[in-house]
């Protein structure tokens, strides 16, 4: 069996799940999801100019109506419920938990723990950090010791 840890910031569309369920053809896959909330008041510019270069000004000026910090847990919690119910509707082996803090370094143990495959990295596109190599997946790929894998989740 394949074992994929599967880092989100979002509930995964139907979408999402065919496409990370058909990734390895027909092998069985196991996934670890590790659902990240928002993060603190920090984040909000860079979500804005991420949702400036994307064309969806709407989106910016609403980045501050969302929950951020601990009000997010509860909302991270629902879209993960909503993000393992699709991947197991699919057939796949699926558990996950909401990380906080250092989750990086919580990646890194849950890889170690699980024997993963390999990291998939599910994601809106965040061009300030990914310019700056400071995003999720390049972080990752220097800890992790397997390979990491950053795709774009699909939008509305």
């Amino acid at each position: 069996m394949f074992t994929s840890v599967l880092m989100i910031e979002k509930p995964l569309s139907a979408e999402d799940v065919e496409f990370v369920t058909t990734l390895h053809g027909d092998e069985t896959v196991s996934f670890v999801v590790l659902m990240q909330p928002r993060g603190d008041q920090a984040d909000l510019l860079l979500r804005a100019i991420d949702d400036v270069a994307a064309g969806e000004l709407r989106e910016a000026v609403r980045e501050g109506e969302e929950p951020e910090g601990r009000q997010a847990r509860q909302p991270a919690e629902l879209a993960l419920e909503h993000s393992l119910a699709g991947l197991r509707g699919q057939g796949a082996e699926a558990t996950g938990q909401v990380v906080e803090d250092h989750p990086l370094d919580h990646l890194k143990a849950v890889v170690d723990e699980s024997g993963a495959d390999e990291v998939i990295v599910l994601t809106q596109p965040h061009y300030v950090e990914e310019f700056f190599h400071r995003d999720w997946a390049s972080r990752a790929r220097h800890k992790v010791g397997v390979p990491v894998l950053k795709l774009f989740a699909h939008s509305e």
